[in-house]
């Protein structure tokens, strides 16, 4: 008998979330199934309700062709448990879902309003209830009022704008991937001779790499050049000040010891003092990818770690979602509700107060839009500090300074600029100091200010000199780029989407195209770039990464069909895959000595402390472990164990203690850790206390 109605969630605290915010008065009830799934009953309206909840994605796209090869264009939908291993855990939430909806009268979609989320419950309805439409519940933060709303307001039908934009995008990213990948994977294997490895590029993944070893080839190339400067310490009120030369650098060595020589005076004559007033506007609210790059410059969270955490949060109701590309904050979030809230909360109750007292609440307001979603803010359900982890509250922190930063009067800074005279050259010294700190103040601890406070001076007033210093440098190569700079990049250059570039530089890392937090390409990451580059250009295409980004945009406005575009992709890839098929052979080639350098390098792991000669990784023909040992056997026998079933990367830095490199240790599953090689190292002393226990 049909005699409820089925409210599906993306994920389980979600779920228990609609079913708290909506349930009547003593009618909720938690039922668990079997592998520990629960889904809730309760009334609302006199009416009943159950609420059951996915884990993600369900259902993934899967070849029809099993065979290994190339080009593929037939998918299906599958459930995910068939399709990929690490989902075999989605198999009994998928079970819980197709009992439930077998009595559901009718059906709600409140999962994500986004594309994906779009996507999630769509083909739980029509693969797993065989219906294919429902009412669609649209939120952006899971709080009980909003929830409460997003119910008693539901939309009548499914957003099918939204569903064929991530059924496109799904199907796009499905195409490339696997296509690509595919052809790597096969020249290697067929001409590559010897070594193998799964190799991997897509759609975005492709570009975004040949984005970062073009930097790479930047830095190798770059010839430094080199220069003068000369700086004059003076003394103004007790004070040690520095005024530098007026010309920054000086490219001949003979100019600048000429100079040098002639301003070796005593005093300094104040030639002109200039003094400028300026207002610095707050910052504007976070979108996904400003929130990416801040939390990596303030914390060194990477992207990926980021959305995770922020995710976590959205999930208990405490910030709204977090995939967002608006910088602006509606009216209509409350903003009054929010700042009442925030202020019980110690550490911001005194800054809420000042923001509350102002005539007006008006927040600055960013250039970009989402039509989905409003920048990310705090909710009016704040947590328990002390409840959440480290990370966490890092984020939270930051999330929540951010917004009341919006709210804050601009900052008014005085730069103050004096020339002065050292027998007949010219040196500039800067002063910069704040007035007034408005917004500076709510978001203190993630400024980082110059402030060079100069005393009162006047024009013809004489200074005294207590050195003059001539400093030779040398230009420096462009800077890699961080994990925060190049998510910044993609968006720039309209590469991928909010939620999908931090997975993407994910599996860069993962594919060992990349290392370090700094980003350096790998010997394998500049092989896969050079031979695509020569052999077959257009997989590298950002130009065409991007044509098909603003395709799928019209498809999410409604001004394209999904079906034409996905035709004009397969076309595209088509010409690919048959310009990479004549040049097979030459890729694998080239991609089976690109392989080969990788492994060579990535067994270098610095200098014995023994000998100085090259330490590297070494398979025991016994055991079959690894293990590292100097490249001087048998003259020198220094010999280091390995951690077991990990991928080791050479940090680049040597332990103080025993001289012996640092290695960072990676484990499926587990946090990255840092160690030197020597097992008796002092540092380890506590490692060792345990193993005894």
């Amino acid at each position: 008998m049909q005699d409820y109605i089925l409210i599906i969630a993306e994920k389980p605290t979600a779920a228990r979330r609609i079913a708290e915010a909506l349930a009547e008065k003593g009618t909720l009830k938690k039922k668990v199934e079997d592998g520990n799934v629960a889904y809730y009953e309760f009334l609302r309206n006199g009416e009943k309700h159950v609420v059951v909840s996915a884990v993600g994605h369900l259902f993934n796209l899967d070849a029809v062709e099993k065979r290994w090869k190339y080009p593929v264009f037939e998918a299906e939908w599958r459930p995910s448990f068939l399709v990929r291993k690490e989902a075999a855990f989605s198999r009994k939430y998928f079970k819980v879902l197709e009992k439930l909806v077998k009595n559901a009268k009718d059906f709600i979609v409140a999962t994500d309003y986004d594309t994906e989320g779009s996507v999630i419950g769509m083909n739980i309805l029509r693969f797993i209830a065989g219906v294919k439409d429902g009412k669609r519940m649209k939120f952006s933060t899971l709080t009980k009022q909003e929830l409460i709303n997003a119910y008693e307001n539901l939309q009548p039908h499914l957003d099918f704008h939204q569903i064929e934009a991530g059924l496109a995008r799904h199907e796009m990213d499905w195409l490339w991937g696997i296509n690509l990948s595919r052809a790597l994977t096969l020249a290697l294997k067929n001409n590559g001779k010897k070594g193998f490895a799964i190799l991997s590029t897509g759609r975005v993944q492709g570009p975004t790499l040949a984005i970062l070893a073009k930097r790479e080839e930047e830095i190798r190339k770059f010839k430094p050049k080199p220069y003068w400067q000369i700086e004059a310490k003076i003394s103004l009120e007790n004070r040690e000040l520095v005024a530098k030369y007026e010309k920054d650098k000086i490219w001949s060595e003979k100019e600048a010891k000429k100079i040098f020589k002639e301003c070796k005076v005593k005093e300094a004559k104040v030639l002109e003092v200039k003094k400028r007033k300026y207002k610095q506007n707050p910052p504007t609210p976070f979108n996904t990818t400003d929130l990416q790059t801040e939390a990596y410059n303030m914390f060194k969270f990477s992207p990926s770690q980021t959305l995770n955490i922020a995710e976590t949060l959205y999930q208990e109701g405490y910030i709204s979602y977090p995939r967002s590309a608006s910088q602006k904050l509606p009216e209509s979030i409350g903003y009054e509700r929010i700042l009442q809230a925030l202020s019980n909360l110690p550490q911001y109750s005194s800054l809420c107060s000042e923001i509350l007292k102002q005539e007006e609440l008006s927040p600055v307001q960013g250039r970009k839009d989402d039509p989905a979603h409003p920048a990310i803010y705090p909710t009016s359900e704040p947590p328990d500090l002390k409840k959440l982890t480290p990370q966490q509250r890092k984020l939270y922190d930051l999330i929540v300074r951010r917004f009341l930063a919006v709210f804050a009067t601009p900052a008014l800074r005085e730069t103050c600029r004096i020339k002065l005279d050292l027998n007949g050259h010219k040196f500039i010294l800067v002063g910069k100091r704040t007035l007034e700190e408005g917004w500076m103040k709510f978001y203190s601890p993630y400024i980082s200010l110059d402030e060079i406070d100069i005393p009162e001076m006047k024009v013809g007033e004489s200074v005294r000199v207590l050195k003059i210093n001539l400093l030779k440098k040398q230009t420096q190569p462009p800077a890699r780029y961080t994990q925060g700079s190049i998510i910044k990049e993609m968006e720039k250059r309209n590469l991928g989407t909010r939620a999908t570039r931090a997975e993407i530089l994910k599996t860069l890392y993962d594919r060992g195209y990349v290392v370090g937090k700094s980003i350096k390409v790998t010997k394998l990451g500049e092989g896969v770039v050079k031979t695509l580059k020569k052999h077959c250009p257009t997989i590298l295409s950002e130009e065409l990464t991007r044509r098909f980004e603003k395709e799928m945009e019209l498809i999410l406005l409604g001004k394209k069909k999904r079906e034409a575009v996905i035709e004009e992709a397969k076309k595209s890839l088509r010409k690919i895959l048959r310009d990479f098929k004549k040049n097979e052979k030459k890729i694998g080639e080239a991609l089976g000595k690109a392989l080969m350098k990788a492994r060579e390098e990535e067994r270098k792991l610095g200098v014995c402390p023994n000998c100085g000669k090259e330490l590297r990784i070494i398979k025991s023909r016994k055991s079959g472990l690894f293990f590292v040992g100097c490249s001087g056997y048998p003259e020198c026998t220094t010999s280091y164990p390995l951690p077991r079933n990990s991928r080791i990367e050479f940090t680049g830095k040597i332990c103080e203690k025993c001289k012996t490199p640092i290695i960072m240790v990676f484990r499926k599953g587990k946090r990255p850790f840092r160690m030197c090689l020597d097992p008796n190292c002092p540092t380890k002393a506590k490692w060792r206390k345990k193993k005894e226990r």
